[in-house]
Order: C-alpha cells, then structure tokens, then sequence
C-alpha cells in the first residue's frame, strides 16, 4: 500500500501532467502504453478490478493498491477516484520502494 506521505507526490504529478485519473482514463492510458503504474483504492470496485487491474496485469503494469478512493480523491482535490495511473518513471520511484511496487496487487 501506497503511505500517506507519498501520496502528496501525486497532487505534484497531476499538476505536471503525469497522472491520469479515472478508471475510464487509466483504462485508455493503458491500452495506448502511456502508463508505469497504476494505483487502485483499496475500496474498487469490480469493475475497476476488470476493466483497469486484470489490463494492468496483462501488459505487465504494476498495479499497488492505495487508500480508500475517498482518501485518493480528496489528496487529488477531487471526488472520490477508484484508479491513478502514473506516466513518469520519476514519479513512480519517489511512490514506491527503488521504482518496483511495495505490494503487487494480485488478482
């Protein structure tokens, strides 16, 4: 799981352009090979599990799982938002441990 104190990366992110946010944007990001990894709410939906995770997982994206969508959104400075998915290498490794994910999300 993604901690509180990394999550204000992505509020950074978002302004720079880096971030994509929504399962149907994650889901379009992915399919064109724009994402290095996406975060899903600890409280997704299934259809963000199949539409967004199982694609993610196909093409070797690695999915981790954050706090609740509430929570996700609000550090956005948006309503509550089930997937993230991040573009910049940069800004992934500043997320996560050495730029590999903490806890591969396994579905």
């Amino acid at each position: 799981m993604i901690g509180e104190a990394r999550l204000g990366l992505l509020g950074l992110g978002m302004r720079a352009g880096k971030v994509v946010v929504g399962t149907n944007g994650v889901r379009a990001a992915l399919q064109r090979g724009e994402i290095a990894l996406v975060i899903v709410a600890e409280d997704c939906s299934r259809r963000t599990e199949e539409k967004v995770v199982r694609l993610a997982r196909a093409i070797n994206v690695p999915t981790v799982t954050g706090p609740a969508a509430r929570a996700l959104g609000h550090r956005l400075g948006r309503p509550p938002v089930q997937a993230v998915g991040v573009r910049d290498a940069q800004l992934v490794a500043g997320l996560t441990d050495r730029g590999a994910p903490a806890d591969a999300r396994r579905t």
